[in-house]
This record gives C-alpha cells, sequence and structure tokens, in this order.
C-alpha cells in the first residue's frame, strides 16, 4: 500500500523526517489482537509501508510481540503485532497466548480485528473479554472488507458491538488500503501527547536475525500448509557482511524425520526453492546480495521443551 497515496489529502499527516515534533505531537502503542487469520501482520504491515512481521494462511504464524513503528509529524504510533489467542495445544501454544495478553496491559490503545466474512464466535467473545479488562482505549477493527459483502459487514458489526466497550470502530482492508487513513485518524485522536519513543527512521524493534529467521519460516508455511507449520523453527546459526555480499547460515528445524525429507524434498529441490524465495525477500528487505545455506534438522517435540522455546526466542 502507498501511503502517500492516502496521506496526500492530508497535509498536516504527510511524513517529513526532517521536521521536529510540533507541540502537541502525540505518541505511544497499539497492539493488534484477534483471532489467527484475522489480518494483524497484513495490517501493520500495510500501514508501516515494509514487511516487519510475516504472513501467510497459517494460524498461529506469528509467534512474538512484533513492534512497527509509523512516524508522521503529527504523531508516532508504535504498532504490536500479537500472536493470535487461542485455545493452546503445547507449550508453545501457552506462551504465544501469554505474548498476546501481557501486551494489553502495556498499550495505549488495543485494536481488536475482527475478519468481516467469518461469523462472531466463542473464539472472538473470549478474545474481547480480554480487551474488555485492558486499561487501554479500545478499537473494533473490521478487516479484509475488500472480500466481505457490505451484508456480512453490517451483520459483523451488529454482531460485534456489544463485545466490549468500544471507543472507535473502523471498517478496512489492509490488502486494498481501504480507510487505512480513517483507522489512523481514530488511532491518532486516541493517543496521548507524549515523545518520540524511537528514532524517526526506524520502523521496528526486530533483530535483523529474528527477521531473516522469520521470513524463511514464513516461505516453509507458504510451501507446506498443512503439513509442517506448527512444527518448523528457524535459527540463524552464521551471519556476516563482506564486500557487499551478507552471508547467512540457517537451520531450519522440524519434529520428525518425514518432515525433513518432505523439506529437503528430491535432490533437495524443495529447500533450494525456500532458499531462493526467502533470499528474494532478504535481498529487498537489507538492500544487499545475500548467499543463503540453509540446513534442514530434527528436534523432536521442541514445542514442548522450555529450554528449545527459549533458544527460539518464544520466551524470556
Amino acid at each position: 500500500m502507498d501511503l502517500d497515496a492516502y496521506f496526500s489529502a492530508h497535509p498536516d499527516m504527510a511524513d517529513d523526517a526532517s521536521a521536529a515534533p510540533p507541540e502537541g505531537f502525540r505518541s505511544g502503542f497499539v497492539a493488534l489482537v484477534g483471532r489467527p487469520n484475522a489480518g494483524k501482520s497484513t495490517l501493520m504491515n500495510a500501514l508501516v509501508g515494509q514487511k516487519v512481521a510475516i504472513t501467510s494462511s497459517t494460524p498461529q504464524t506469528t509467534r512474538t510481540n512484533v513492534q512497527g513503528v509509523l512516524t508522521l509529524p503529527a504523531c508516532q504510533i508504535v504498532f504490536v503485532d500479537t500472536p493470535g489467542l487461542h485455545k493452546p495445544h503445547d507449550l508453545l501454544g501457552e506462551h504465544l497466548n501469554a505474548q498476546a495478553t501481557s501486551a494489553l496491559a502495556d498499550v495505549d490503545v488495543v485494536a481488536m480485528l475482527i475478519d468481516s466474512t467469518k461469523p462472531v464466535g466463542r473464539g472472538d467473545e473470549w478474545v474481547a473479554a480480554h480487551v474488555a479488562s485492558s486499561p487501554a482505549a479500545k478499537m473494533l477493527v473490521l478487516s479484509k472488507s475488500d472480500i466481505a459483502t457490505p451484508a456480512q459487514t453490517a451483520s459483523q458489526f451488529e454482531a460485534a458491538r456489544g463485545l466490549a466497550d468500544w471507543d472507535a470502530v473502523v471498517s478496512l482492508s489492509a490488502k486494498t488500503g481501504y480507510n487505512a487513513k480513517a483507522f489512523l485518524e481514530e488511532v491518532t485522536e486516541l493517543l496521548p501527547v507524549g515523545p518520540l519513543w524511537y528514532p524517526k527512521d526506524m520502523i521496528s524493534n526486530v533483530a535483523e536475525r529474528t527477521m531473516i529467521s522469520e521470513v524463511i519460516r514464513e516461505k516453509v508455511l507458504r510451501s507446506f500448509r498443512d503439513e509442517v507449520p506448527h512444527s518448523v523453527g528457524v535459527l540463524v546459526d552464521e551471519m556476516e557482511e563482506e564486500r557487499g555480499l551478507l552471508r547467512i547460515e540457517a537451520s531450519i528445524y522440524v519434529e520428525r524425520e518425514s518432515q525433513k525429507a518432505m523439506l529437503i524434498g528430491a535432490k533437495g529441490a524443495s529447500v533450494k526453492r525456500l532458499g531462493q524465495a526467502a533470499r528474494t525477500d532478504i535481498e529487498q528487505m537489507f538492500k544487499v546480495r545475500c548467499y543463503l545455506g540453509l540446513k534442514v534438522k530434527v528436534k523432536k517435540h521442541w514445542r514442548k521443551d522450555e529450554s528449545s522455546l527459549q533458544r527460539f526466542g518464544y520466551t524470556e
């Protein structure tokens, strides 16, 4: 999404990196919460204008609280993309829920995303109960309006408006940009007057190694949607830049030998495709040529092991 197109009709919000924050500058943290696949990561990437969080159709794609920073002359908005709240089936799931709910206590605004194309259910009610208990201002965001009919959107609003005491409501599409500016204006109104929390040119708090490992995991999720998604973890083993070339060695971990064979593929064809797709994204993100070496390893039951979760960065 081209943010310049949305702010051209609103000059006071158009970006000017050289200007000092004016009097009355607003800033704060906005948690994006909701059920898995509600569109949280897609929305944050669209608003920030660059891939910060990975996306896929697989539930629980997001595994950590990722921050994306949007700085404008009138405000600085720090979006906190959280894992989708769900019924956990293992230790990893418990940690994902803990990360998502912990964000609700430390932000200025909680924006709960509800998919406009899917009926509001018990899962949404459960998420909304957590949202309602947060001291932050609350927004109801009906996402994916580009693929929802007006009747669906209206029905979702009627079903969702009683879930919490909403301070603002907006229907939008992260894919097309519909109502993106309206969403930002509503958020800005809810933020307090405050300082620049991050430098103006900063767009994320994600470490480079973490971002690279997440890009690799995204390619696995998109290529093997049903076979291995929740069993995959990625670690960057080595990374160095020399003479304009970023050299990366990374390991993809799965839980079974059959999954390893699937990811490698016949004569290494599958892992080669994964590496090519990941390398393209990494080169675009870091503006540098990249060599990416991938190995596939087995770590049985790592999602149930506290030390493994810590190693992958999913726990403190």
